[in-house]
């Protein structure tokens, strides 16, 4: 079941958002930590990111902590009726910085009402959980319990749509024999597919797949290669990287973040970008 229309546009949750979004995770400190360096800056970009016509925010209370979520409110608050915020759970920032899982039922419990009051919001549009079984990306293990907190807080009113975040295919099955998922975020690009029969497989439910670090894990031959065809198309590697990405799936929603106004417009313009036959060639042969 496909839910798309003719604008490339894709359904999230009960909101149709633009494939092209924005992650507000680059408007916190270096590491993801703390302020940002230029306040105004920060909030700049997401003002243009909203009158560009994104209306597909990722963010996270973890992000600083707590930075980026108060930066969107001070932006953005009150929002547009169009606009989905996508927050997610499931991890904390130890006091060196460091990513650590905050898995329990008090942990992602305070984790929603600090994402709320953060955002000031009365409801959250969509909540990823993410799963931190391994530092080095997806890992099974069963995923009921944290699972079945953010299904309480469903049914309380606070969630209105629940996503899954760093997990592999077992999981999600698990996951949507509990409750439906309307979105999975995981690492996915031109050079790392191990998600290829995933997203299909989720395309065919008409389930989002929100992939990031669109230029993570490339080697050096296979950076230069991405280089030479951006030279040849007059575009930079992130616009080919994110025009490909919209390339390969219709189900695929881009979030690209920035704290520049001129990078947000350069990634908004990857929309525009098309990738001929033998380009589109040129670009799967990178992962072989």
């Amino acid at each position: 079941m496909t839910r798309i229309d003719k604008s490339g546009s894709y359904m999230l949750g009960t909101h149709s958002v633009n494939r092209l979004g924005y992650g507000a995770m680059q408007l916190a400190g270096p590491g993801v930590f703390g302020p940002p360096k230029d306040k105004e800056a920060a909030l700049a970009v997401l003002r243009e990111a909203v009158a560009a016509g994104v209306n597909h925010i990722d963010t996270s209370d973890f992000y600083g902590p707590h930075v980026t979520n108060q930066l969107i409110r001070e932006a953005l608050y009150p929002y547009r009726d169009d606009l989905t915020i996508v927050t997610k759970i499931g991890a904390r920032r130890g006091e060196d910085a460091s990513w650590l899982p905050a898995f329990s039922a008090q942990e992602l419990t305070q984790a929603v009402h600090d994402n709320l009051r953060n955002l000031q919001l009365d409801v959250l549009d969509v909540v990823n959980l993410r799963i931190m079984f391994s530092a080095h990306g997806p890992a099974e293990g069963s995923i009921e319990e944290p699972l079945a907190t953010l299904v309480e807080l469903q049914r309380q009113g606070l969630v209105r749509h629940i996503g899954l975040s760093n997990v592999t295919a077992a999981q999600i099955a698990q996951a949507q024999s509990i409750t439906p998922i309307v979105c999975v975020q995981n690492l996915y690009n031109i050079v790392n597919r191990s998600d290829d029969a995933l997203i299909d497989g989720l395309a065919e439910q008409g389930i989002a797949y929100v992939p990031f670090f669109p230029l993570g894990g490339f080697t050096p031959l296979q950076s230069s290669g991405l280089q030479a065809v951006a030279d040849s198309l007059g575009a930079t590697p992130m616009q080919v990287a994110l025009a490909w990405l919209l390339k390969r799936s219709p189900n695929i929603l881009l979030i690209p973040g920035t704290s520049s106004v001129a990078h947000l417009h350069e990634n908004l313009a990857a929309g525009d970008l098309v990738l001929p036959d033998e380009v589109l060639a040129s670009l799967n042969a990178l992962a072989e």
